[in-house]
């Protein structure tokens, strides 16, 4: 493809169905990457392949066309793209900017201070490297600086990787390449420009700014859409099978979602997804998203 001003992405996750809450990431994505006459790309986001599930990335795909959605270019997935994150973890440790870290999750609970993300990595391998013939995981070296992220939508992120969240994992003791990485590299190769993406995912983004920062990578404009939560106060979750999207009527699908992200009213008439998308990317409004309501705090694990 060719560079454009706008490259955007949709990046779910092939554990199960799509629901609701993946809905409204979808349209907000799409909504914006359209509105701004530019690309929008779909990446499956399986570097976890032990989380995958049969016959789940079919189905999100089925769904996004039967909601009106058209992605450009082929569907990348993270799965095939192994080789690539094994040459970046590479060049990362020949600058010695990575170490390998057998440190258990029990380990780091019971020897590391909490932080506001969790438990803070005390740097216990970095100064006592474990035996070559350890299983273990890499860990990225982080620094003083204080990072600032200027979010479309929150505002400015603030976050001192160092006295927050310590070195971070990049590669799992299992092999699977961690998802800060994993996602650093994807959007640098496919050239994102805008990310448009879930609250729960505000607090990993000064992580990837640092390994875009260490690689000489460019770094995308975010926006952080506020999650979708069901009666019990937690996020809906493809994996727990909560909420799934019905197709039989996807005009009041994208309604909902729509209204969940601040838009204008749609107009009656709107009978399928194509009249749809036709009045609303030219009304669509990011300035007019919502705020997540609970400080969008939640994050992927960092151990």
């Amino acid at each position: 493809m060719n560079p454009a001003a706008y490259r955007g992405r949709f990046a779910p996750s092939p554990t199960g169905p799509m629901h609701f809450g993946s809905l409204v990431a979808a349209v907000a994505s799409y909504a914006d990457a359209r509105h701004q006459h530019g690309e929008w790309l779909v990446r499956i986001e399986d570097v976890d392949e032990t989380r995958r599930q049969a016959d789940a990335e079919r189905s999100i795909l089925q769904t996004l066309q039967a909601f009106g959605m058209q992605w450009d270019g082929p569907t990348v997935r993270q799965r095939e793209r192994g080789a690539l994150y094994d040459r970046v973890l590479a060049v990362l440790v020949e600058r010695r900017l990575a170490y390998r870290c057998s440190c258990s999750r029990r380990l780091i609970a019971s020897t590391a201070m909490l932080g506001s993300e969790g438990a803070i990595y005390p740097g216990t391998c970095r100064d006592h490297p474990p035996a070559p013939d350890t299983v273990a995981a890499w860990r990225m070296i982080v620094g003083r600086d204080t990072l600032v992220v200027d979010d479309r939508i929150v505002g400015e992120v603030v976050q001192d990787l160092a006295a927050e969240i310590g070195d971070f994992i990049i590669r799992r003791s299992d092999g699977f390449t961690a998802y800060q990485l994993a996602v650093v590299v994807d959007d640098q190769l496919q050239g994102i420009t805008h990310v448009v993406r879930g609250a729960d995912l505000l607090w990993s983004t000064p992580r990837q700014l640092w390994l875009q920062r260490q690689l000489g990578y460019a770094t995308p404009s975010y926006a952080h859409i506020p999650l979708v939560y069901a009666a019990d106060g937690h996020k809906l979750s493809k994996s727990d099978g909560a909420h799934p999207v019905r197709l039989h009527d996807p005009v009041r699908s994208l309604r909902e979602a729509w209204h969940h992200l601040g838009q204008p009213e749609a107009p009656n008439g709107l009978d399928n997804p194509a009249d749809f998308w036709a009045w609303a990317i030219p009304h669509w409004r990011l300035d007019q998203v919502p705020l997540d309501r609970n400080s969008t705090h939640e994050r992927p694990d960092t151990l």
